[in-house]
């Protein structure tokens, strides 16, 4: 795939969403549907490499560019990635003058909006490609209820469930995982 192509649809994820994860429909359905350069294992393997080191949500795109074209492609993604936050600067100064102006505070609504059913959209193929058998589904439940109840860190719940399935598969129970 020609590197300024990834760039473009990977900018085209990272500009047309304002939270981590919502730029994955986007990413998906270009680089797995459209150019077949990535498969959705990729795509996740990509995801969960982000999910588990520090840093923001977002930088899975650079993940992405490496597993689309190597080292030239993750650059390409790093430049995705900033590119938005460059561009943001100028709007943040135009638009914080007018911030209490009601068109304002209704694009500001409608993108919040836009970016939760984005990050729904993306959800769901991943937990179709990651809820494989009973166990994996009662990891993800215990997690779901644990975010809701607790105050519990995230990286507690990656280090459970990633026991638990070390565990489950040492004795025999890969075919539930």
């Amino acid at each position: 795939m020609n590197i300024l192509v990834l760039y473009l649809v990977l900018l085209k994820g990272t500009v047309t969403s304002f939270a981590g994860l919502a730029s994955l429909p986007v990413i998906q359905e270009a680089l797995v549907n459209h150019y077949h350069v990535l498969t959705n294992e990729q795509l996740n393997e990509a995801v969960v490499i982000t999910r588990s080191s520090p840093g923001p949500v977002g930088l899975y795109i650079v993940s992405v560019g490496y597993f689309a074209a190597g080292i030239p492609g993750a650059v390409a993604g790093w430049l995705a990635m900033i590119t938005p936050a460059l561009l943001i600067i100028p709007l943040v100064h135009f638009v914080g003058r007018r911030m209490e102006h009601s068109c304002v505070k209704s694009i500001l609504q409608t993108v919040v909006i836009a970016s939760a059913g984005l990050l729904l959209a993306a959800a769901i193929p991943l937990g179709h490609d990651g809820l494989t058998g009973p166990i994996t589904i009662a990891i993800a439940a215990v997690c779901f209820v644990l975010l809701l109840a607790t105050k519990l860190d995230t990286l507690w719940m990656m280090l459970g469930a990633a026991l638990i399935s070390l565990a489950a598969s040492s004795v025999g129970l890969v075919a539930y995982l």
